[in-house]
């Protein structure tokens, strides 16, 4: 063999240990962008709109329970919500802002808020949960304490 069948067969080598650390390299940026585009986003997206649909629901439940209140007396129902959403969980809670009651469905960095159908001002409503298991509404005529 001479020298420069030798050479050759060097700078294949290196032509190919640098063609592919070019190509680990991409695909390893691919794989630390592809996580955030295509599963979280999405999944993100998901739960804001369900979570408005679960403000909608309790918000739903605490009108009904108002509207068969009766003057004297104590009512008390069970409900259900998903136990998560997108595999994560998730609080509900029930705050008096300026513009009435409010139910907040959160979770890290998605927030949605829910005007309780139209009798915020008149309730004062208040409480928190989660989606575990049954969750439960009170309602006494004589108030909390």
């Amino acid at each position: 063999m001479n020298s420069r069948d030798r050479m050759s067969g060097v700078s294949d080598m290196i032509e190919y240990i640098i063609i592919s650390g070019i190509l680990m390299l991409l695909m390893f940026i691919t794989v630390l962008t592809l996580t955030p585009v295509l599963i979280d986003q999405p999944a993100d997206q998901l739960a804001d709109y369900t979570f408005v649909d679960i403000a909608n629901g309790v918000s739903t439940r605490i009108v009904e329970v108002y509207i068969i209140a009766p003057d004297r007396g104590n009512v008390s129902t069970k409900f259900d919500i998903p136990d998560d959403v997108v595999g994560r969980g998730y609080d509900v809670e029930l705050v008096t802002g300026s513009t009435g009651d409010q139910v907040i469905v959160s979770r890290e960095n998605i927030r949605r808020k829910v005007s309780l159908a139209g009798i915020g001002e008149t309730l004062a409503a208040q409480g928190e949960t989660t989606g575990q298991g049954f969750n439960i509404i009170e309602y006494r005529s004589e108030g909390f304490r």
